[in-house]
């Protein structure tokens, strides 16, 4: 009774359409501006100037100072804000689809799981954000990677979730499948793939490998959108 009364306190086509689409718009918009004002260095090369895709860690603009010693406060900020909103705009996105997607017992079950995992991962990404990797090295390092870890299970949880139910037509179900396929490589790259300290070219492997899952990640998101705001899913 108390989960259907806080989601009446919500209106559903805002939390899974448009506060998603807004927020991934602002989630690129201020990672640019990170992007932009970040001063410069590299785990490899401290005399490089600016941001390098390749070479930098999106964390890297979430750090106090950048790597080449000088203060990083504007990019900190826009690095912290940005997944903060996402965080807490995944956190209202998965408390409200189990309401949508809990046709029958099983995938209400289903549902609850990806979103207790969903709700880990959301945690993990405002911690992300807080946790300047050059001040909290260790903490930075487990919110970045159990973000992966977390939204694997949900994905994997939701991509059943979405196939079983008659909600959303299939093509959804496979664009989660595709981002549940995604995250495990990904998460296979996290725990095997190599160090970044080996030199330049695992560096950039990483740091693309990173880039690579984050657009996903944004992709699915909106993909999501189209099938909610089709006529009469909500």
């Amino acid at each position: 009774m108390f989960y259907t009364s806080l989601i009446l306190i919500f209106n559903k086509k805002q939390i899974l359409v448009f506060v998603p689409r807004l927020v991934s718009i602002l989630f690129v918009f201020f990672q640019l501006l990170g992007m932009l004002v970040y001063p410069g260095g590299t785990i490899h090369d401290i005399s490089t100037n600016g941001y390098s895709f390749t070479s930098n860690f999106f964390s890297d603009m979430g750090a106090y100072a950048a790597r080449n010693g000088e203060p990083n406060y504007l990019s900190m900020i826009f690095f912290s804000l940005s997944l903060t909103l996402v965080g807490v705009t995944f956190a209202l996105y998965y408390l409200v689809l189990p309401k949508i997607m809990g046709s029958d017992n099983l995938n209400y079950i289903l549902s609850w799981i990806g979103t207790f995992f969903a709700f880990c991962g959301s945690i993990c990404l405002i911690g992300t954000g807080l946790t300047p990797t050059d001040l909290v090295f260790d903490a930075h390092v487990f919110f970045a990677n159990n973000i992966f870890h977390s939204f694997l299970i949900t994905a994997f949880c939701y991509s059943i979730a979405i196939f079983r139910s008659e909600v959303l037509d299939k093509l959804y179900a496979m664009g989660y499948v595709l981002f549940f396929i995604s995250i495990f490589i990904y998460v296979g790259v996290l725990q095997f793939g190599p160090s970044v300290h080996a030199g330049q070219s695992a560096l950039v492997f990483q740091v693309v490998a990173q880039k690579f899952i984050v657009i996903i990640f944004c992709l699915t998101v909106v993909h999501q959108t189209f099938g909610f705001n089709k006529r009469g899913v909500l």
